[in-house]
């Protein structure tokens, strides 16, 4: 068995080594760690959310040609089995006009040939698996890169695979290496007990995402977050996040990534805004999923621009990056 002791600690998303930050000052908190502690901090700040302007501020010009755009998926592309209304077209003409577009999702149950099956199927539109990046591949890569080699995973059949293509062995017996925290529809008290007494023991605790939530057609419902929240209280400790606002998650689209602009176009504040927040890109906020008003917005965790939707981003920026 390998060393357990991972790169970085209890929720800290590893060294910063070689990354784009902000000042100190500016870094989310949640680039440093994640818990139910940590959201609590900030959403019982006595700062209140600031009205966001409908003006570029000034440090980024939205219609200056180049770069990269990140996409989330649930709630900005798509919203359950339905198309955001003009996706599509949106995504088609970026494309045609050159710019490099990718994909990252804090969805643990979907491969990214899944992923492109989706966006053909439902939005029409051909995206490379290449492109699409999940956070249960930044867990599969982070365990892989601390030579964890078993894992006891609460999660899909999907999760379990990507695991097991990066060469960790997934087991249900005593002293994993590793605990790994997806999401699972109807995860059994169980298997929440046996992940606990694992971490508790001394297993590394890797969640592939703390969002509490995601979006549906019939509203928001509860996310891995919840499972993470259970599993960190039954065994005292916390967990590396490795999906978004994660730094596993940044590693693996950075692999990716041809230009020096990026720009992340999500629907959340907390884990999309504050994920570009910390890699020093863009920002763009959809209010399509899980944000309604830009007033719901924490003032920390601000983006650049809002706009109603991913049909939007027409008006905001220079389509030709020529």
């Amino acid at each position: 068995m390998r060393s357990r002791s991972p790169r970085c600690s209890r929720c800290s998303m590893a060294s910063t080594k070689g990354l784009r930050l902000p000042p100190s000052g500016q870094r989310p908190d949640s680039w440093l760690r994640w818990s139910r502690r940590s959201q609590s901090a900030y959403e019982s700040s006595s700062s209140e959310p600031r009205a966001l302007s409908t003006t570029t501020p000034k440090r980024y010009s939205m219609n200056r040609n180049s770069g990269t755009i990140v996409f989330d998926l649930d709630g900005v592309v798509y919203l359950g089995s339905s198309a955001i209304a003009g996706a599509a077209s949106t995504i088609s003409e970026l494309t045609a006009r050159g710019w490099q577009l990718l994909y990252a999702t804090n969805n643990s149950t979907k491969t990214p040939e899944s992923v492109a099956g989706v966006l053909r199927d439902r939005v029409g539109v051909n995206a490379d698996p290449g492109s699409i990046v999940t956070s249960g591949m930044a867990a599969a890569s982070y365990l892989a890169e601390n030579q964890l080699e078993s894992a006891y995973v609460i999660g899909s059949p999907q999760l379990k695979n990507t695991v097991r293509a990066e060469g960790i062995e997934v087991v249900d017996s005593e002293g994993p290496d590793a605990v790994v925290v997806g999401f699972e529809k109807s995860v059994a008290n169980d298997k929440i007990e046996r992940a606990a007494r694992s971490v508790g023991q001394g297993a590394v605790f890797v969640a592939t995402n703390t969002d509490f939530t995601f979006p549906t057609p019939r509203g928001e419902v509860p996310g891995t977050g919840v499972i993470v929240a259970a599993v960190s209280e039954a065994s005292g400790r916390e967990c590396v996040t490795c999906g978004k606002p994660g730094r596993p998650m940044y590693e693996l689209i950075n692999q990716r990534v041809r230009t020096d602009r990026v720009i992340m176009v999500g629907d959340r504040p907390e884990t999309d805004i504050a994920f570009a927040q910390a890699s020093g890109w863009e920002s763009v906020l959809t209010l399509t999923g899980v944000t309604a008003s830009p007033a719901d917005v924490p003032g920390q965790f601000a983006p650049d621009r809002v706009v109603a939707s991913i049909a939007d981003l027409h008006g905001i920026m220079a389509l030709d990056p020529r």
